[in-house]
């Protein structure tokens, strides 16, 4: 399919060094611009996606073929499908606060703390979460939060994170993020 415009390119396949270099390179030499992307390292794997702009008329064909030809790619799934949204990120989507939850496996933990999110309209803006191991071979969890919130209900807010990690036996620690306005 030959087209211009916004497209959303989603990768994930096994991590390994130069991934985000030889994805983004290439993109640039086909002449497209990058909006908002995000790399993870998800176990052995990566999950890496991006709007890409195209200004001018591209097959689309050929940009997939051109990705799956990159050898820090091999065996990786690529998608490329058009994006309907805007690429500028809109007020809702500036980082006021970072929550981070750490402790013992608790299933259901993003569950409830983002319901409690959802209940004081606070917007997750990235979530990450990943497993550690200490030194007796005991599996420990961080989750963290970036998360858009009105400063008004914060206090609110923030005791209700706290009160429900501590309820699961977890603790809750929250930076508020300097704005930039």
């Amino acid at each position: 399919m030959v087209s211009s415009g916004n497209f959303l390119i989603s990768i994930i396949g096994r991590d390994n060094v130069g991934i985000v270099s030889g994805v983004s390179g290439y993109l640039f030499d086909i002449g497209a611009n990058l909006a908002d992307g995000s790399y993870a390292v998800l176990g052995e794997g990566f999950e890496f996606s991006c709007i890409a702009s195209f200004h001018e008329k591209i097959d689309l064909t050929e940009v997939q073929s051109g990705l799956n030809a990159l050898e820090t790619l091999e065996d990786a799934r690529i998608t490329i499908t058009p994006f309907s949204f805007g690429a500028a990120r809109g007020l809702s989507a500036e980082i006021s606060h970072v929550v981070e939850i750490t402790g013992g496996d608790r299933p259901g933990l993003i569950a409830r703390m983002s319901e409690v999110l959802v209940e004081y309209d606070a917007n997750i803006v990235r979530m990450s979460s990943k497993r550690l191991i200490d030194e007796e071979g005991e599996a420990h969890y961080s989750t963290r939060f970036a998360i858009n919130a009105d400063q008004s209900r914060f206090e609110a807010l923030s005791a209700a994170l706290v009160n429900t990690a501590g309820s699961l036996r977890l603790e809750c620690n929250i930076e508020v993020v300097q704005s930039k306005k």
